[in-house]
């Protein structure tokens, strides 16, 4: 080997499936975070895929508008959220149910730690490891979820992700 080549060095699984959420969240709908997600078998084979977007056959975002709610968190901080399209990991969990795939004892990788909903769908449908980018803005109730439903939570980089009209 020549001494100017340095040698390649393969990814990690994690780093191979963290690569692809920046593409897959290309597809989504929604200007406020295109995100995505993947969740992953414990042999490292890919289940299923999901982005942020509407359901099929309604409207998106990106044509029509968002649809806000206000949130206020326990502290009193209001916060804006669009409810029009489902969310990367929500898509990617939905998908597996449609196509019949069990996903118990896989892990899902996405943008951010999840949020409280997708937190709660996860913990349900059985995954037991969560691989996240950053951190989401509201992720303590999701973090706490985590813990005592034995979920391992990973965060890659522990700032926080931000989105448009946050």
């Amino acid at each position: 080997m020549n001494k100017k080549q340095s040698k390649y060095i393969r990814p990690t699984w994690d780093e191979y499936f963290l690569g692809l959420l920046e593409p897959l969240g290309r597809r989504g709908t929604c200007d406020r975070a295109r995100s995505g997600a993947v969740i992953v078998s414990k042999d490292n084979t890919i289940l299923a895929t999901g982005y942020v977007g509407a359901p099929p056959g309604q409207p998106h975002c990106d044509e029509v508008g968002h649809i806000m709610r206000t949130v206020i968190d326990d502290k009193g901080n209001k916060s804006q959220h669009c409810v029009r399209t489902l969310h990367a990991e929500e898509n990617a969990i939905l998908q597996c149910a449609k196509d019949g795939i069990k996903v118990e004892e896989a892990t899902i990788y996405c943008k951010m730690v999840p949020c409280y909903n997708c937190a709660m769908r996860i913990v349900r449908v059985g995954i037991k490891r969560v691989v996240a980018q950053k951190r989401y803005h509201a992720d303590k109730l999701s973090l706490e979820l985590f813990k005592k439903a034995g979920v391992k939570m990973v965060v890659i980089d522990n700032t926080l992700e931000k989105y448009s009209q946050q």
